[in-house]
This record gives structure tokens, sequence and C-alpha cells, in this order.
């Protein structure tokens, strides 16, 4: 008989047995929008009406605790939560790191955040810092677990030493393959942290079942960040988040933010083409369709774009097959070969960075910015490299997974 899915917080909800360490402590909650029950109570309100645990503080990350914020590095501000009067502090405002005085406000930290599954999401850098500084403060930190929509594939370039940022928490590649919970056992051992960590792990995921593969048919999508909509922007982030670092709209400002991507002056039927002569096998599990859109704000507002949109949401979507990350990284060549001299690379502050191009800080390195702007480079090569990356994560990876 199947098992029913539950979250951490669901479990923790129905489970007395296992709140019964909270019992006498004093309890802060680090959540989003996405962080709700089955009946879409936010966590934070759930845990407020238990009588034995005992709010004390709240944490927001990036886009804020009810997500308040629109944009990429737009902050977030402290302030007391109007409903159950206890501070709310910002992890994306003045701060990024929870301060000593932060720290002092609780004696554990229940995490409850939904990730994306893809590096470059805040909320993995949120969680490593969490965890670093519980362990520099003798705080305890509680992951209560959620599923990872883009489920177990492994697929982009490793983040090299040296590019760590708010964006690139740690030596792992684009598509990681594993939830918070897990995340949150790897960071321990990686960065060899003494801390009380436990995981209030999910029960009955099964990230390879259809048709979700990683997300549960039975649960509703709220975005965890604004421009999250749904499962099919999720399967194609990790490789459309790249677009964050171009001059190329990733759709900000439509309605299928991260599923599509153009600009003015691209001739995406061209560019369509030119990719599957430059390497089919890299398209497949999904469909692409040319099409228009008008970005009501963001990149290229106001303006008629010529786009693709990235389809995951027919019949013809194969999830072991789909390769979002080289699926956009040949995009960007196949535009190369098109407009060798397009202005393809945004050069821009990019999540508090000056120095380094945004493109780069997104794929931890610059490597895949060198294939694309290398002429004499093929599909054969960039594969040969993050393949290496890819095998020796799922290796690594393997002591860390819960399910």
């Amino acid at each position: 008989m199947k098992q029913a899915f539950r979250t951490g917080l669901d479990r923790l909800l129905d489970d007395a047995s296992l709140r019964g360490a909270l019992a006498g402590r004093r309890v802060a909650l680090l959540a989003h929008p996405a962080s709700v029950t089955p009946g879409l109570s936010h966590a934070l309100d759930a845990l407020d009406a238990l009588p034995e645990i005992r709010l004390t503080a709240a944490f927001g990350p990036q886009h804020g605790l009810r997500g308040d914020k629109q944009d990429n590095m737009v902050e977030s501000a402290d302030f007391i939560d109007p409903r159950h009067g206890i501070p709310v502090f910002s992890l994306y405002g003045e701060v990024r790191r929870p301060t000593a005085r932060m720290m002092e406000s609780f004696d554990v930290l229940l995490v409850d955040l939904q990730d994306l599954g893809c590096r470059i999401y805040t909320f993995i850098t949120t969680l490593r810092y969490v965890l670093e500084e519980a362990a520099r403060h003798g705080k305890s930190v509680w992951v209560l677990d959620r599923p990872n929509p883009a489920g177990r594939p492994v697929e982009g370039l490793t983040l090299r030493a040296g590019w760590e940022s708010f964006v690139g928490a740690g030596p792992m590649p684009m598509r990681h393959g594993m939830t918070m919970g897990e995340l949150a056992r790897w960071f321990v051992a990686h960065l060899e942290l003494d801390v009380d960590l436990q995981v209030i792990a999910m029960g009955g995921w099964q990230p390879e079942a259809a048709p979700g593969f990683g997300w549960p048919e039975d649960r509703a999508w709220i975005n965890p960040s604004p421009n999250a909509p749904n499962l099919a922007m999720a399967r194609c982030y990790a490789g459309t988040v790249m677009l964050e670092g171009t001059t190329l709209s990733e759709g900000r400002g439509t309605t299928r933010p991260l599923e599509l991507f153009g600009a003015p002056d691209v001739d995406a039927e061209a560019l369509i083409a030119t990719m599957h002569t430059l390497a089919p096998q890299w398209l497949a599990g999904c469909t692409l369709r040319a099409c228009w859109f008008e970005p009501t704000f963001h990149k290229h507002a106001g303006t008629l774009c010529s786009g693709v949109h990235i389809h995951v949401d027919t019949p013809a979507y194969d999830h072991a097959a789909f390769r979002p990350w080289r699926l956009q990284a040949l995009a960007f060549k196949a535009l190369r070969h098109l407009c060798p001299d397009y202005p393809l690379w945004r050069d821009f502050p990019y999540e508090y960075e000056h120095k380094r191009l945004a493109i780069d800080l997104i794929n931890g390195s610059a490597l895949l910015r060198e294939w694309v702007d290398d002429a004499g480079a093929c599909p054969a090569d960039l594969d040969e490299i993050a393949g290496r990356d890819e095998r020796a994560w799922a290796e690594l990876r393997r002591e860390f997974l819960l399910y």
C-alpha cells in the first residue's frame, strides 16, 4: 500500500512525540510563503497553535517570510509580526547571516523552506549560514524537510574553489538532486560543523514517481519566490536561471517567468534550428516552441520579444532525459553561431558582487562563458567537463540521501 505523503512540517504537527524535545525551549522558525500545511495554513500560524511550542522569533529569507518582495536584490526589513507579536528578522536585508543578537532569541531553529533543487537558489545559502552560526552559538537546527520538485537528476558544472557567493553555497553542481534536509547533512560534513542538526524527514516521498517526479500530485503549488509560479518553472530553472546573467529576457514581467527567453533582436526559429544542428541530444525530454512575448517589467519591458518557450508540461516530457542546463547553454552557443558579436553577457552588480560577471557567479566559474565564447569549442567539450563533475557529485551525495 502506498504511503501517504507528508512533509517534515506535517509530521511535526501530527506527532507529539517528535515535538517532545522542544518542550521548555525557545523556538524560532525560518520560513517563506510556501511553508504551508496541507490545508494551506502558514507554518508560523500552525506551530503557534500548539500549546507546547513557544515561538520567540521568526526569520525570513530572500523575498521575505510572507513573500513581500518581487524582484532580486530587493531587501526586506525586520518587523514585529502583527498576529503573533514576535520579532521577524530579515536574512535578506541589512545582513545575510543571523547576528549574535538574532541568535540569542531562540534555542532551536526550525527551518521549513521549499527549495527548487538548484544551487543558485539562495535559500540553500541561507541554510548554510544558519548552520554555521548555530555551530558558533551552540544552537540547535531542525530542518523540516520538503520535496525537491526537480527530483533526483544531477546536472551542471561544480562550483570551483574561490567562487563561493550568496548564489553559490558550496562545491555542488547547478542541479544537485537533494532535499534541504539532505543538503543540511552534507553542509555539516563538508564544513565540519559541530552543530546539533536534526532532520524531520518526509514520509512517502517518491522522487521517481510520475507524473510529478519529485512533486506530489496532491499538494498545491505555492510560489516559494515570486517568479517560481509552477512545477514547469522548477524543472527548467537549473538552466533558465543562467539568463539572469545575460541581456536576454528570462520572462520576468510575463506570466511564464524562467520557462521562456528571448529578446527583440533574436530570431527564435533560427535559434532553435541551430540548436538542433549543434547538439540535438541536448534537447531531449522537452519541446521547444518559438513564441512572442512583451515583458511588462524588467529586461526589454514594453518591447515585443522573439523567444523560445521550453515546454515540460506535455506528454513529450521525459524527466530522465531532460537536461535544462545543457539546453540553455546550447541556446547561448547557438546565438554565438548566428551572431558572433551579440552583446550576450550582462555586466551589472549581481547579488552584491561588483567585480565578477553575473554569468560566472551563477555557474561558479568562468568555464561556461568561456565555452560559449570559444568559437572552436563544441558540445562534446562541455559534456566532458560537466560529466566528470556530475558523476563525482552523484557518488559524493550518496551517503547523505534520506530517501
